[in-house]
């Protein structure tokens, strides 16, 4: 099974390698990869995020970028597509 993350810490992911999963992987039965969205930015300074359209606080995410890298993944793979997004019910722990 392969896996591709696509995030803007892929630093986060390396704890894989050391868990079930890791072993998984040693084992080649699972393969994953963390992409950085900043990699499919086309701005000069790779920036991903901008102030929300009428203002208001906080930053949102281009969609540029996000488009980019699905683009390039999907060229190299025929898999599915899971995307997190803002809507929804809250993950917590109930």
């Amino acid at each position: 099974m392969k896996i591709d993350i696509l995030t803007l810490f892929p630093e986060m992911f390396h704890v894989f390698n050391h868990s079930i999963i890791g072993n998984a992987m040693e084992k080649g039965i699972l393969s994953i990869k963390a992409t950085n969205i900043r990699d499919f930015s086309t701005n000069k300074h790779k920036k991903v995020d901008d102030y929300p359209y009428g203002g208001g606080a906080g930053m949102v995410m281009t969609p540029e970028p996000i488009v980019n890298s699905i683009k390039h993944l999907k060229e190299k793979n025929k898999g599915k597509v899971i995307f997190l997004g803002p809507r929804g019910k809250t993950l917590n722990q109930e």
